[in-house]
């Protein structure tokens, strides 16, 4: 492994993750502009601070770097764009911003329409755990290969994976005391499938004893601790299995803060009910049941 100045100090220009990171901001600076009262300074600083720098660190640092040589640094750089880096710009709330920089009006209402079918696509929690898995089977085939050293393919992930992550989270970092408990309870169960799911290609990676996506070893001039290739699959295996885990905690947790946070409020708000009303409600609940002769409809 490389020593920690190395890894900090390694740099590599990258027009196209340059340019989107311009975009977002360049946008995100709009939208604060444009809102009619004061949006909090908080948020546009992590927006910024963390979820651009980490964008522009991932794509432009160490791992971005030395993707094409290494297995490992390609493989924390993928996990990273779909799944740390779009949490930290979802601090920023850009969902909500968009909603108050664009009053109602034809605008607003085209772009509802064209941004509701992928964040309900996405953001689905049976889409998710499936997304993850079948990226992460990737590396376990020779297309990682060829997505590692091929420069626009490359490019490509750089910066689609960031956006393809937002749509995954911000449904749930955004969705506020809207969605119903039964709804965050399957939302939770799939996201405690996400995270075994999410396991299984870096254990396989880590546990092959062969190298799985059939590239020839580097053949440039090496630094003296770069790792033989079954060694760089080994530590691609960890990181990824690593990353893939710990980026599920966040989302668990947010859902668990959420679930508890509907069930103080609809307890609060049944204890607050007559007798009377509180029979008339159950009374109306298992109408909904049962007939008015006691047998289940």
């Amino acid at each position: 492994m490389p020593s920690f100045a190395e890894f900090l100090s390694v740099w590599t220009f990258d027009p196209w993750a340059l340019l989107t990171a311009l975009f977002l901001g360049g946008s995100y600076l709009w939208a604060v502009r444009s809102v009619a009262e004061r949006w909090p300074l908080r948020r546009t600083a992590m927006f910024f601070l963390l979820g651009l720098a980490s964008y522009l660190w991932v794509s432009c640092g160490f791992l971005g770097s030395y993707a094409e040589e290494l297995r490992w640094a390609f493989s924390i750089k993928l996990a990273l764009l779909l799944f740390v880096v779009p949490l930290l710009l979802a601090l920023g709330k850009p969902l909500t911003l968009a909603r108050l920089a664009f009053p109602r009006g034809r605008t607003r209402t085209v772009l509802a329409r064209l941004t509701r079918r992928p964040l309900a696509f996405f953001g689905n929690a049976v889409v998710a755990p499936i997304l993850g898995l079948l990226l992460f089977s990737m590396m376990l085939t020779p297309l990682a290969g060829t997505l590692r050293l091929n420069a626009p393919l490359d490019q490509g992930l750089t910066v689609l994976l960031p956006l393809v992550g937002l749509l995954m989270v911000l449904p749930v970092a955004e969705a506020g005391g809207k969605a119903l408990n039964g709804l965050i309870v399957l939302q939770l169960l799939f996201a405690f499938i996400e995270l075994l799911l999410d396991a299984v290609p870096g254990v396989f990676l880590r546990l092959s004893n062969t190298v799985l996506d059939g590239a020839a070893p580097f053949s440039g001039a090496q630094p003296p601790w770069f790792p033989n290739p079954l060694r760089d699959q080994q530590l691609a295996g960890d990181w990824l299995w690593f990353i893939a885990e710990a980026a599920d905690l966040p989302l668990l947790i947010l859902m668990f803060m959420r679930f508890a946070t509907m069930d103080k409020r609809e307890r609060a708000a049944v204890d607050e009910l007559s007798d009377e009303e509180m029979e008339a409600l159950s009374e109306a609940h298992l109408q909904r049941f049962y007939g008015n002769d006691g047998r289940s409809s």
